[in-house]
This record gives C-alpha cells, structure tokens and sequence, in this order.
C-alpha cells in the first residue's frame, strides 16, 4: 500500500473535522486503489469508489479510532486507515452489484451513471469482484498487520461476518424476497440490520478496535453502531419517498417503484422520521459510557445522519 502523507486535521468544528477527513479518506483511497488492473478493469473500480459518496462509513471508523485514541491524527501507516478504506470498498462493491439489471436495475448512483451504464455489465459484476477482494487485501497485506497479526484477524472477521451472509448479503437477500410483501416491523428492521446496519456497526467496531478498544468501551461503541445503522436506514427510506434525484444522487422513489416495503411506508413519513430520532437518542445514550470530548465526532456523525437533506 501507498505510503501518502495525509493532510492533518485541525482542532475544531464538526464541518472542518468532516472537511479534512473526507479529505484524508480520498487520498488514501486515490493512492491505494489499482489504476493498472488489466483490461480496463482498474479503471471501472476506480469510477466506482472515487468522486462521489457521502463517505460515511469511513468518517464512522475514524471518529471511533478518535474516541478510544485520541483526537490528534492518526499516522499515516495507522492500521484505522486500512480499517476506514477497507469498509469503503465494501460498500462501493455493493453499490456496484445492487445496481446491476440482475438486483435493482438502476442507472443512476452518487450522481453520475451507474458503473455498468458505463463499463458493461461483466466489467461491472468484476469490478465488485475486485473491489471485495482488495478490501480484505487492506486489512492483511500491510506492514502493520504482520507486526500486529491479531488485530488483522480482529478487522478481518468483522468485515467478512457484516458483508456476508449474516450482514449484508443476508439483508439483500430477504430484500429482494421481500418484494411485493408486507413485512412487519421486527422483520422489516431484522432485514435493515443485516442489509445496511451491519457495515455500518461493523464501521465503528472496527475504528474502535483499531485504537485497542475491548470490554465496556468496545460493547458501548458497538451499541452505537448498532442503533445508528438502522436510524440511518430509516431515514434512507423517507428521503427515497421525499426527495427528488438530483438531491439524493441516485433514483429517487425506487423503493415504491419496486413494490419494496419500507419504514416510510409501513410506519409514514412523520412516524418514521419520529423513530429515527428515538434510535438517535439511543446512540447517543450509548456515547455516555465514554469520556465526553472523546465522543464528540460519533455524536455529531449520529446526529448528521438522522438530520441529513440527502
């Protein structure tokens, strides 16, 4: 992996820290990623993850890492940096298939064209390919995970058991069996758990774990991601049934399009929005448990979420 100087973060507002994070995350990721992959294939990956996204899942690891660590930057071969890319490359290879004609079918994402709009679609289905496989390239190649083989294994089994089976592709299976059908709540959210809340759990375990966070610490963060992972999924389903595209960056009323049951339409906008601030407390009760200024950047990440316009 790239060696790159990362600029440093200033000591202040939540909007600057956003800034200069979002910043870090999109050199590491422009320097890590393969532009000579063969056959254009780097290429395609590439368009997938960088320019575009709200890079949520990465500001969630670093602002763990901060919480147990320390405010101050971590260095630039800091294993939290393989950490934040690693679960980024996740959801960039998710986004890449759920698009694809097979699963959601759309052709708008983050903005721009979807990647098999541009690059076909087997170039697209290898793109996620690639894009999985070098995310856990990132948490064992390293030189810092041979010196640390422990935490590597740690990082490891956190990706894999929220992309996989019991996470993420479980989520997305009952998704695409759930069409057409009305799920209750406990199903409707055992679902969200899995399909957006896991990585988004497994985002803050990892930055936690990162810093050396076990016990109490650990089980508090881990309460947090949890509770955020689905606010964030409510609040995904009212702006699918609120916003228009050109906001959210991607086909906006897809869900009801596609007859696919969600939090806005099982509970209604407003009710719906009332939950997500309900799990907003929750995550933030969670935070209590930890020094106070070391939370800062989770809080405002969790309240950034259920208050986002897109």
């Amino acid at each position: 992996m790239t060696d790159t100087a990362l600029p440093a973060v200033p000591a202040d507002g939540f909007g600057e820290w956003m800034a200069r994070r979002l910043e870090q995350i999109e050199v590491f990721l422009g320097a890590n990623l393969p532009a000579d992959a063969p056959a254009g294939l780097g290429e395609a990956m590439r368009y997938a993850v960088l320019d575009g996204g709200k890079r949520l899942r990465p500001l969630l690891t670093l602002a763990a890492w901060e919480s147990v660590a320390s405010p101050a930057d971590p260095a630039a071969d800091d294993p939290v940096w393989s950490a934040a890319g690693s679960v980024e490359l996740i959801h960039a290879y998710s986004l890449v298939h759920d698009d694809l004609p097979c699963m959601d079918n759309d052709v708008l994402r983050r903005g721009k064209p979807t990647v098999h709009v541009c690059y076909g679609e087997a170039q697209a289905l290898l793109a996620g390919d690639a894009l999985q496989a070098l995310a856990f390239e990132w948490l064992v190649a390293p030189p810092w995970a041979r010196q640390h083989p422990a935490l590597a294994v740690a990082l490891t089994r956190e990706l894999a058991v929220a992309s996989g089976a019991a996470g993420m592709a479980g989520g997305q299976a009952i998704d695409l069996a759930g069409v057409g059908q009305r799920l209750d709540q406990p199903a409707l959210e055992d679902m969200h758990r899995r399909k957006t809340g896991a990585l988004l759990r497994a985002s803050v375990r990892m930055g936690a774990l990162a810093a050396g966070a076990e016990g109490a610490v650990l089980a508090a963060v881990d309460r947090y991601g949890s509770a955020l992972g689905l606010a964030f999924q409510v609040i995904d389903d009212v702006l699918d049934a609120t916003a228009d595209s050109s906001t959210l960056g991607k086909t906006a009323g897809k869900d009801a399009a596609a007859d696919k049951p969600t939090f806005a339409s099982l509970l209604g906008v407003e009710p719906a929005r009332a939950y997500a601030q309900a799990l907003l407390a929750q995550a933030l009760q969670a935070l209590q448990g930890l020094p106070a200024q070391s939370t800062q950047r989770l809080a405002a990440l969790a309240r950034w979420v259920v208050q986002r316009p897109y």
